[in-house]
């Protein structure tokens, strides 16, 4: 086919439509490209429940195959899954998944051995020349001796490890609602929960690519409406949602009502220290929560603000050695998981937070909950650098305001901040504001609103 890879190759992933951007020709393509760019002479792959997962994995194993790499496929799985394997084999890993996105969207994420990113910076950039060059030019010939293909089941080995991370010997039963929108969450959950004291109750489990019931991105509230509903009609301490790779994991309360990504991180942070005795480095990106360096400080860790994106907290992760990170995106990266995200151990921590003691969810999270939030608010503008100097102009100079530029403009004051990203595929200014109340967000909010969509 005549792909125009620009569109379908990421900053972090390949990402596009099937057949119309990618098919399994192109596949196989970046399965050789994958094996040469990481030298590896073995690789692990993995692959979604979307009806062109299978097809696709099988085409990307086989032109690994063909360059003389030992492939083993995992078959069905979760993303974080894939990211166990690639850590537990220490080998690099492809997982065929487009996430959240349509039925008709597929993509690949690709890590290196021990789970290691794989980003533009980080090879593939070289894998999409590589991929370039093989479209043009035509595919080499095969190597000598080509590898072998061999299938695996680490499920098991997988939610052992995960609950090997959490003691959850101790809890008290509990009842939990469980959403995994038709996506991997159906497959995983029913083994990772395996054996604790725990009712649960599941929403669509069946799995199926084409998203019958809601979109599997429980970000969108539309898609947690029936999750909300249902825990507190079955009288459940919480319920959970994941998206349809699984790596990401929501939670609601017993009234239904959503618990913040970031107050979630703050819990795991402060369970994650207690483990380390105390102390530790926790990655939390700028628009997180000021709850989340408060709650780490307070259990006697370092906090450490990065930019917004998973290349930048797991960069961060493995050059200062952080023992736990937390994005507002409910991605939660550990340590002890190669510094990879797993919805599903953050879900552990609060299964095991909440079953260590009598109080419910909603009194539980409150201390972790500290500050009024917008949630992210987009604006479309014409010129997205004229748009930031205007906010910029107005807050420069203000009493007791101050600014930086981490990432995209943050502004901020003693009991309030506010940070406005500019988006890097559309004409879009992101805005998320924090404060100590609800009014005084609501005007902060509208100010700078009122200034970019002038």
């Amino acid at each position: 086919m005549a792909a125009d890879l620009s569109q379908i190759v990421k900053a972090y992933d390949v990402r596009g439509v099937v057949p119309d951007q990618w098919d399994e020709t192109l596949a196989g393509l970046f399965g050789a490209a994958f094996a040469e760019v990481t030298g590896a002479a073995a690789i692990v792959v993995g692959h979604d429940m979307r009806p062109s997962s299978p097809g696709l994995s099988r085409a990307f194993a086989r032109g690994a195959a063909e360059r003389g790499v030992d492939v083993t496929e995992i078959g069905l799985c979760s993303t974080d899954q894939l990211y166990y394997a690639s850590g537990a084999l220490n080998l690099p890993g492809a997982m065929f998944t487009a996430s959240h996105n349509p039925a008709q969207y597929n993509g690949i994420k690709m890590c290196r051995a021990g789970a290691a990113p794989v980003g533009q910076d980080t090879g593939l950039a070289e894998i999409r020349e590589l991929v370039e060059r093989r479209l043009a030019e035509g595919a080499p010939e095969p190597a000598a001796a080509t590898g072998t293909l061999t299938t695996r089941d680490t499920l098991e080995d997988y939610a052992a490890h995960l609950r090997s991370l959490v003691d959850l010997t101790a809890i008290r039963p509990l009842k939990v609602v469980v959403d995994a929108g038709n996506g991997m969450g159906g497959h995983t959950v029913p083994t990772v929960f395996a054996g604790l004291p725990l009712t649960l109750v599941p929403m669509y489990f069946e799995l199926d690519g084409t998203f019958p019931n809601h979109e599997a991105n429980p970000l969108d509230p539309a898609n947690i409406v029936d999750l909300q509903k249902r825990v507190p009609a079955e009288g459940a301490d919480l319920g959970i949602a994941f998206d349809g790779d699984a790596d990401r994991c929501f939670v609601v309360d017993e009234n239904g009502d959503p618990v913040s990504p970031s107050a979630i991180t703050a819990l795991v942070a402060a369970r994650e220290l207690a483990r380390n005795g105390g102390e530790g480095m926790v990655i939390h990106n700028l628009i997180t929560s000021r709850t989340v360096p408060e709650v780490v400080r307070e259990n006697g860790g370092t906090p450490v603000r990065t930019r917004v994106g998973h290349s930048f907290i797991k960069a961060e992760m493995a050059r200062s050695g952080a023992i736990f990170g937390g994005e507002h995106s409910a991605h939660y990266y550990f340590k002890d998981f190669w510094n990879a995200d797993t919805g599903m151990l953050a879900a552990l921590h609060v299964l095991a937070a909440l079953g260590g003691q009598d109080a419910p969810l909603s009194s539980l999270v409150a201390q972790y909950d500290r500050y009024a939030g917008s949630g992210e608010i987009n604006s479309t503008v014409a010129d997205q650098g004229a748009r930031l100097a205007a906010v910029r102009a107005a807050y420069e100079g203000r009493p007791g305001v101050t600014l930086d530029d981490l990432d995209g403009l943050t502004v901020a004051a003693a009991d309030w901040w506010f940070n406005v990203r500019p988006s890097n595929t559309e004409p879009l200014l992101r805005l998320n504001a924090e404060a100590k109340d609800a009014a005084t967000m609501a005007a902060i909010r509208d100010e700078a609103l009122a200034i970019i969509r002038a």
